[in-house]
């Protein structure tokens, strides 16, 4: 009696373990998901926000102040914009109009296009637009690295001669990437190098769609083989499934950030293999259409069937 009573319950044993097996990979499923959008929203925050990336401090008192202020960068990434704000030292303006005692002349050397500007004795300077020349690695993406060559700002004085170098602070306002400003040469103050790579949320950003471009062509592969080998029923619209995810390859694959070259080490390495499957996958569907939906003899065919068994018609 025992033993007949353990064989009824061994069918509710297997399926109470399928239900635990799936409650438990939905869990994990559900827990990877949690951790990506929060390790996503933390890098971006703290990618997010004006950042000093020079390490001169900035001059107080009677030195004048010159703060590079990196805005943002041209579609093709041959040019990083920037804005250049100069701040007059105390010893540099009449106290009685806050004016310049003096004419001010600042020249900015690396730039795509010569910037120099001059105020007349009595303006105050404002902002000077910089065009910073950038020279790519672009193999790499999303690794990729910008570089410009070296940033120098002098100031002239009036009648001076000889221009003063200055100390530029260079502040990050580019969102999506990280800045630094080196010295490439120590001996040489007041000479600058900005280096530009994408920030850590970007290239997440850029690891997810690519991730939900290989989940796509494993879940066309799955359902076409599983259906292919009678594990699952033909259903014909799924066939229409298979072409939403085919063309969703290619806006995916633009949506990546910087949306790198045709033929680039992505498109040889996971877009083609992700086509490739994807069309495979949608051949073995219509092969399993092709099986699964026969056509039925005609009514012809049907009525000569009958006659020959000596059955009358339907109808």
């Amino acid at each position: 009696m025992r033993a007949w009573s353990d064989d009824l319950s061994a069918p509710e044993v297997a399926v109470s373990g399928g239900r635990l097996h799936m409650r438990a990979g939905l869990v994990v499923l559900l827990a990877v998901i949690a951790s990506v959008m929060i390790t996503s929203v933390v890098l971006y925050i703290d990618g997010a926000g004006p950042r000093r990336v020079s390490g001169d401090t900035p001059r107080t008192g009677n030195a004048t102040a010159v703060t590079l202020n990196i805005e943002s960068v041209e579609s093709n990434y041959s040019v990083l914009m920037g804005n250049l704000a100069i701040s007059p030292g105390s010893a540099l303006l009449d106290p009685a109009t806050d004016g310049l005692k003096q004419d001010l002349t600042v020249e900015v050397t690396s730039v795509a296009t010569p910037v120099k500007r001059t105020w007349s004795k009595g303006m105050l300077p404002g902002v000077v637009p910089v065009p910073l020349t950038l020279s790519r690695d672009v193999e790499r993406w999303p690794f990729d690295r910008y570089y410009t060559g070296p940033i120098t700002v002098e100031l002239r004085v009036g009648d001076a001669q000889k221009p003063e170098r200055a100390n530029v602070v260079i502040i990050d306002r580019l969102a999506g990437w990280k800045l630094q400003a080196s010295r490439p040469d120590n001996a040489r103050p007041g000479v600058y190098e900005v280096d530009m790579r994408r920030a850590a949320s970007t290239m997440a950003f850029a690891i997810v769609l690519l991730c939900i471009l290989v989940a796509i062509a494993g879940a066309a592969v799955f359902v076409a083989v599983q259906t292919l080998r009678d594990r699952r029923k033909f259903q014909s619209p799924m066939t229409t499934w298979y072409a939403a995810m085919l063309f969703a390859v290619v806006p995916l694959r633009n949506a990546l950030p910087g949306s790198p070259a045709f033929g680039s080490w992505i498109d040889m390495t996971i877009v083609l293999w992700v086509l490739a499957a994807l069309v495979i996958s949608m051949l073995l569907y219509i092969a399993c259409w092709w099986r699964h939906l026969r056509p039925g003899p005609d009514a012809d065919t049907q009525l000569k069937a009958l006659s020959a068994n000596g059955l009358p018609p339907h109808g």
